[in-house]
């Protein structure tokens, strides 16, 4: 295992342009947190208002350690209206078991 981390949040939207401004709000927000190497937004193919924000991680710890911290919330919060609420789970840590 590598221990690069890679971070599924789940959102709807009707509208692809508000979504696509508070990905890049809070995209913004997060430059420079220490162990974050890049985020996308994916729009899904099969349902027009399914999005995922995907973060990749160089480490499990590196994750924790800022949703734990104090600007977590902050960071996120222009895509915490578009959370996937048709969802139990609206997001998924996976952990890279292999790469090339």
């Amino acid at each position: 295992m590598t221990g690069e981390v890679r971070v599924l949040v789940y959102h709807a939207a009707e509208d692809p342009a508000a979504i696509e401004e508070a990905y890049h709000q809070a995209s913004n927000r997060l430059q420079g947190v220490p162990g974050l190497r890049g985020n996308e937004l994916l729009r899904s193919v099969h349902d027009q208002n399914g999005f995922v924000v995907a973060s990749s991680w160089e480490s499990l710890e590196a994750f924790q350690a800022w949703e734990q911290g104090a600007t977590h919330r902050d960071s996120t919060a222009p895509l915490r209206p578009f959370r996937d609420t048709r969802l139990p789970v609206p997001f998924a840590i996976y952990q890279v078991a292999a790469a090339y």
